[in-house]
């Protein structure tokens, strides 16, 4: 059996009602770990392990760390999780509720993933947070889940960050069929590599990150994912932090889930009626992607802070 779990499809009247089309949540906060992450995270996990690895060494803000624990754990396989100082200590505890070691090194992921690469050992095997094959195979489990279900979605609303998402959608689109569906890629202003890039032509690398978004935050998507802008339709978007912590508010309010700012991104596409959905979008398929490291608490202060600075 996967590490992950078939996550809920709902068809979501409240959202439905609001963007006059029939909008579908893959609900992949549902996951043990909290997020999609542990559907590729597992499977690269599941096959280091086959191979007779003793240690996973991970670099993550939170969720994939968390994954990547969680995975560990389940494996019996001893993990350590290099994450930089930003991390907060909500999204640390969680990945030591796993059983893992959490190192804190550098200012933003970049350091940490350098430390964490420099660290690896001959019976270690490094798991990326988005940029390996493996994880966009196990992640395009999310769509031939929602292919079986019988749906043939008209867009697929998602967040990105560094790009894993998008990819593993992208494979599991293909594998449907899907080709003619745009992806509606979501970001925040602060964490747009993708957007930024698109609109250059070539892949940018953000001098920070500045959003509130911080699952969000690889400043510069997978070279892979900005390849599929060019081969697919992709349409990149961005929204404010308020508007993404507005949409987590409004999503607790209308299904009962707490989900963090870097998935309020790809709620707020709907939320916000934006011009990327088009009229002849009839169904729309919005990736829940979840998050584990944001509290009730986290929200409400995100939510002050954002109206503060409007």
């Amino acid at each position: 059996m996967p590490l992950h779990i078939a996550t809920p499809l709902i068809h979501s009247l409240p959202l439905s009602r609001l963007a006059g089309r029939d909008v579908w949540l893959k609900m992949e906060s549902s996951q043990p770990s909290g997020s999609f992450k542990l559907r590729g995270i597992g499977l690269a996990c599941e096959r280091h392990a086959a191979r007779g690895v003793r240690r996973l060494v991970s670099s993550s803000g939170g969720n994939a760390g968390i994954a990547a624990a969680h995975a560990g754990r389940r494996l019996g396989l001893a993990v350590q999780v290099f994450v930089p100082e930003t991390t907060t200590a909500h999204a640390k505890a969680l990945i030591e509720q796993e059983g893992a070691t959490v190192i804190v090194t550098g200012a933003s992921w970049q350091e940490a993933n350098a430390a964490a690469q420099a660290s690896l050992g001959a019976n270690d095997a490094f798991i990326h947070p988005f940029d390996d094959p493996l994880l966009w195979q196990g992640h395009a489990s999310l769509i031939d889940e929602v292919a079986q279900a019988g749906l043939t979605p008209d867009a697929v609303v998602l967040a990105v960050g560094g790009g894993g998402l998008m990819l593993g959608v992208a494979e599991g689109m293909a594998r449907a069929g899907w080709l003619g569906a745009p992806i509606i890629a979501a970001e925040t202003v602060g964490a747009d590599s993708l957007a930024q890039s698109v609109a250059a032509g070539h892949r940018v690398e953000l001098p920070a990150i500045r959003s509130l978004a911080s699952s969000l935050g690889a400043r510069q998507v997978a070279e892979r994912a900005f390849a599929l802008t060019r081969e697919r339709e992709v349409r990149a978007v961005t929204v404010s932090d308020a508007q993404a912590v507005q949409a987590c508010q409004a999503f607790l309010d209308d299904h009962r889930t707490l989900v963090e700012p870097a998935c309020g991104a790809a709620l707020a596409v709907v939320y916000g009626r934006l011009a990327e959905l088009d009229d002849d979008m009839h169904e729309v398929l919005v990736v829940v992607c979840g998050g584990a490291t944001t509290t009730a608490g986290q929200l409400a202060r995100y939510a002050q802070m954002t109206a503060a600075a409007a």
